[in-house]
């Protein structure tokens, strides 16, 4: 038995915004990819991989029981294939930001789940809530709350444009011009980095009126003009927002960079060369970087590892 390929997935713009209404755009990343597997189980990892499968089928179990009329799954089949030493074959590293728990979901409900919505449907609004709100509760038992998004890209392999939360639709963004100087890319921080603390940490700051206030008038405005700028291909405006969104987010989201990469955001900022920005829940794992010159980029960042995604 061999699976179909779910791949990572890229959350250009909404990091934390999105829980608060702010726009959002992933997008599917290929380099990383992921399939169930029952061959060569014998492998430390794959019998980890199937230690952690075992618990989610138990929660799964438990989903379902409270919430019949959301999703019900064929548990029998997933408990058989589970003892059978089933696992999760993945390139996707874990806690670095790029949707390893989200390509699992989206494997297990492909496979398991009963009467599921496909990709080859007509995806409507309403359709695409229900997957994003099925994935959410899925995907709650890796991190303790999820908004489903990363499940939801990583199912569908498309582009998804979060209007706010209860607005969300595939979307198209410009054709890659692989000639370009301008890239999106990922930097390597060397640490990994979790979910549910960074989250935790994030909604402790929410208390503070000070913090709501930046998060409506600065960071939300930002990244919502990013979202506009890099769907209509307008690279000029883009990189004018990005550098605000990149200030607003090393003067508040401190806690969320490892500590040894403050100076190297500051830096892009003041040089220019290039602009660093969360790359999901941050803490580690890898970091988003933006430049109109990636050779410039790659000079400034010498010694780093930087990885292109996209470029302009």
């Amino acid at each position: 038995m061999k699976g179909p390929l779910f791949y990572s997935k890229i959350l250009l713009f909404g990091e934390y915004g999105i829980i608060k209404d702010s726009k959002g755009l992933s997008i599917p990343y290929n380099f990383f990819k992921g399939a169930l597997k029952s061959k060569n189980k014998d492998s430390e990892a794959a019998r980890k991989s199937n230690a952690s499968l075992r618990a989610f089928a138990e929660y799964l179990k438990d989903l379902q029981q409270k919430d019949q009329e959301l999703v019900t799954f064929d548990l029998e089949a997933l408990n058989k294939d589970v003892a059978d030493g089933m696992y999760f074959d993945s390139s996707i590293p874990q806690g670095y930001g790029v949707g390893s728990s989200g390509a699992l979901v989206a494997a297990v409900y492909d496979k398991y789940a009963i009467e599921k919505i496909t990709v080859l449907e007509n995806l409507t609004r309403e359709k695409l809530l229900k997957l994003k709100a099925i994935f959410g509760k899925m995907e709650s038992f890796f991190h303790g709350k999820s908004s489903g998004l990363d499940p939801l890209n990583s199912y569908l392999s498309l582009p998804i444009l979060i209007n706010s939360q209860d607005n969300i639709e595939s979307t198209s963004i410009p054709s890659q011009n692989l000639d370009g100087k301008g890239a999106v890319f990922l930097l390597d921080s060397g640490s990994t980095g979790e979910t549910a603390p960074m989250v935790h940490l994030f909604m402790e700051q929410m208390k503070h009126e000070g913090f709501r206030a930046m998060l409506k008038d600065q960071f939300i405005k930002h990244t919502d003009a990013c979202v506009e700028d890099f769907i209509n291909g307008n690279v000029k405006s883009l990189f004018g927002n990005l550098k605000q969104l990149s200030h607003v987010v090393l003067d508040n989201f401190k806690p969320m960079i490892p500590v040894e990469f403050h100076k190297l955001w500051k830096q892009g900022i003041d040089t220019n060369d290039y602009y660093l920005k969360l790359c999901g829940s941050g803490g580690g794992g890898y970091i988003l970087g933006f430049t109109e010159d990636i050779n410039k980029a790659k000079k400034a960042l010498k010694g780093y590892n930087l990885e292109v995604v996209y470029n302009f």
